[in-house]
This record gives C-alpha cells, structure tokens and sequence, in this order.
C-alpha cells in the first residue's frame, strides 16, 4: 500500500467573554466549579492537551481572543503551544500553527472593508505571538464566498480549509469516491489578478464522528482499523480531519488522551504519516483547481442562514437573528460615517488607520506614538485622544459580529448579550469622541429582536448591559 499522509487539524477557540466595560468575565452559569467556560475548558481540554504534546503532532489554529485569555491566565499552556509551533519550525523548516481572522466573524457577511480589517488583524496576532507569518488560514465556520479568499491572497495566505459540499469536485470521482484520487488536496482556487489560493478538503464522515460519535475515550483502535481504514480513497494522498479543538477534552472527556493515542500510536502503527498542513503542501503543491460555492459553511445545511436570517439549524422562532444583524448593521454605518468623518478631516485614510490600530490592541505602540507615526504634522492633545476613542470604538463594533451571538437558538443566552454588550461600548466610546449619541436609534432598532423563550426584547437586554454604567 502507498504510504498515506493523516492530519488532524484542530480548531481551538473562544469568543471575547469579558464585560468590555470591566474587562473582567462576569460569572458564567454552567461552568461550575469553574467560574467561567474559559477556565473550565483550559481544565479539560487545553492544558491536558498542551501537557500531552498533542500540540506538536496537531495542524492548529488559535484563535486570537482565546490566545489572550490564555497569555493573561495560564501562561504556562500558552507557552507549550506556541514552543509546539517553533519545534516543527525547527525540525520541518515550517510551523503546524495557522492564523484565524480576529473576532471570529462570518466573513461572507462582513463587507469587503471589515473582511480585510479582520484578516489583518488576525495576521498581525498570529506574528505577535508565533513570530512568523501564518501560511494559512482558518475562516470562521468555515465561511466562504470568492471575495474572502481573494482577500486572505491579497494579504500572503496561501491555503484555507474547507469541507467538500463548498466546492464541486475538480475531475469525475475515481471508484473510491475521492476528488480525483488526491484526498484532502490541496487543490489550486484561481483568483482575479493572477493570485491563487490552495483549499484543503477535510473529510466530512471522519470530522464528524470525532466531534458527534459517542465517548471516544475507548474507540481509538476502532476509529483506525474501521473508519479511517476503510474511508474514500483509502491508500492514496492525505486523509484530513478538521473539528474544533475543544472536542479532545471537553465535548468527550478523555479525549486528549484519545487524540495523543491515536496519533503517536495507533496512526502510525497503521502505515500512515502522521503530518500538518503546511508541511504537507510545502512537499505536495496543488495539481488541480476547483471553484468554491459561495455562501457556503461547515455547520449551516442553509448556506449562511444561521448567523443572517435564522434557519432550522436552531429550534424555535429565530426571526430575532435578522432583526438583530439588522440592527448592527445599521449601527456600523452610522459609526463608520462618524469617523470617517473625523479621520479624513485630519487627512488620513480612516481604513488603513484602523487595519493598523491592532498594533495598539497588542501592546505593541502606545497610541500616541502609533497616530504620529502616520502624521504628516503634531496632532493636538484633544484631537489625537478623540481619534484613539474612534479608533478603540471601532475594536468594539469588530467584536459586536462575534459569530457566537448568532450561533445558538435565543437571545437570551450569553452569546447575544455579550454582542449587544460590545455594541453598547462602541456607542459609549462614539459620544465620548464626538458628543453624537446613536443610543436611542439602536435601542428603537433593538425593540424588534425578541427572545421566544423569556420574551425579552434586545432592548431590554441593552438596559442591563448598560444599567449604572453611564
């Protein structure tokens, strides 16, 4: 049997938990003993797998809000993972981590000026803390359409990963079933230009019984020998499975000890090789090219419908997600027009300004410093701190298109406060910056958004968000 190359990608995530106006995550029902998801799931999931050394064997990617949780909170874990990406740097010449765009937004949704801002971003916070450019990827929810990838092109990242319903097979399947026999690819998506970019096709059946199959604890021997054995194309290029990282320990208790055993044990005792993606594409460059389906994703059968309009994806009456994305909607133009206004006034480009305001977020300049580094002449102390307010107001009207506000079935759950939580900073810093209040617009806007479960409207919702702030 021809060699086979396995790779497990792993998709380590949370979203921004902190109260934006504290900075501090308020208690969180269900994570007992713990006091909030993100120290629970560092307990099951990210420090056993860090100890482990799961992370060298792994593709990964660490989203930028959880890398910063993890920097601030359990340095140690977050120290492994990064040292996981430096050691295949070392003995490989490339790294197994890849980037993630900055707040997890669905990229297809976002105009094209917030896809750039939030890829740049998300590259930016991959070399603060890996020291390197990313070579790929992860998109949120595997979120697609061309513009995103043009985009990721546009900015030096050479491969993505999707699922295979986002993109229609390149040549008629061999008897296995496979794209041409190739596996996971990669394969070569054209682009306007003359860039390209390379898509890995994980598989579907595999993925999903990790991340949906019962206690994985004790099927290792089981996954190998029947499932990955037997799978499409089996003998022939890379069998890929991607899922997000949190299912080795935390969706399947026992799951790190899983993924350790299957991939520095039963994986290559079965003939496979074990690798990572970019060290699999360095050796095996794209032969062939397909055309991605637009408005396409990993966990919506309706396209985008979950995060846009509400689908059956999620029980119950979802209409509150339309009305509000709606509503946020609105409030981003409203703000963008506000410091469009305010920066071009001071003859800067607002959007290159805010591509490079991550640098602050980061800690890599102090504000000032950053705003005279694009000054043609000294900003005025009022003037200088009213654009680093704009500017910080639109960090928060990023993080109000977190997708996990419009993931799950209510309103009233976490997620959706956290959203309108973020909103309702941006409007504060916005008055503060320019005196406009768009408070009144938003909250009429939010009355239309109602929970089916507690009747909740998301205005009500936004008074206590903001009850005793200001």
């Amino acid at each position: 049997m021809e060699l086979t190359s396995f790779c497990v990608h792993g998709h380590f995530y949370q979203p921004p938990r902190e109260d934006p106006f504290t900075g501090v995550i308020p208690p969180e029902r269900g994570a007992t003993p713990f006091a909030n998801f993100n120290e629970k799931i560092n307990a099951e999931c990210y420090r056993p797998n860090a100890e482990l050394g799961n992370f060298d064997a792994l593709s990964f990617n660490l989203g930028p809000t959880l890398a910063a949780w993890l920097e601030g909170h359990d340095p140690t874990t977050y120290q492994r993972i990064i040292e996981a990406d430096q050691r295949n740097r070392v003995t490989h010449g490339v790294g197994n981590a890849l980037a993630q765009s900055y707040h997890h937004t669905i990229l297809p949704l976002a105009t094209r000026r917030d896809k750039q801002t939030q890829v740049i971003w998300g590259i930016a916070d991959f070399r603060h803390r890996f020291g390197h450019q990313p070579p790929g990827m992860w998109l949120p929810e595997m979120a697609v359409d061309r513009e995103t990838l043009e985009v990721l092109a546009s900015q030096g990242i050479a491969f993505t990963i999707l699922s295979p319903h986002q993109a229609p097979p390149p040549s008629p399947p061999d008897r296995g079933g496979e794209r041409g026999g190739s596996g996971a690819g990669p394969y070569r998506v054209p682009l306007p230009r003359g860039r390209e970019i390379a898509v890995f096709f994980r598989d579907e059946a595999l993925s999903n019984h990790l991340a949906f199959g019962s206690d994985l604890a004790n099927s290792v021997k089981d996954f190998v020998g029947n499932r990955l054995s037997n799978a499409h194309g089996s003998g022939r290029g890379l069998r890929l499975v991607a899922t997000d990282g949190e299912t080795f320990g935390h969706h399947h208790r026992g799951g790190e000890q899983f993924l350790y055993d299957l991939l520095y044990q039963e994986v290559p005792q079965a003939g496979y090789e074990v690798t990572f993606l970019t060290r699999y594409l360095q050796e095996h460059p794209p032969v062939a090219e397909v055309e991605i389906i637009d408005g396409t994703s990993w966990s919506c059968g309706h396209g985008l419908a979950r995060w846009q309009e509400g689908c059956t994806c999620t029980q119950g009456d979802s209409r509150w997600k339309r009305h509000l994305r709606g509503t946020l909607d609105r409030l981003a133009q409203e703000m963008d027009a506000l410091y469009q206004d305010e920066v071009e006034r001071w003859g800067a480009d607002p959007w290159r300004l805010r591509d490079g305001y991550i640098q602050v977020v980061l800690g890599e300049i102090e504000g000032r410093a950053f705003l005279a580094q694009r000054a043609s002449e000294t900003l005025a102390e009022e003037e200088a701190k009213r654009i680093l307010t704009l500017l910080e107001a639109q960090y928060y009207r990023q993080a109000m298109y977190t997708s996990c506000g419009f993931f799950f079935e209510d309103l009233s759950r976490l997620e959706p406060r956290y959203v309108i939580a973020y909103a309702a900073k941006a409007i504060h810093l916005v008055k503060e910056a320019t005196g406009v209040s768009l408070e009144e617009g938003f909250k009429r806007d939010l009355r239309l958004a109602v929970s089916w479960i507690t009747d909740q409207t998301g205005e009500d919702i936004y008074d206590e968000v903001v009850q005793w702030r200001f």
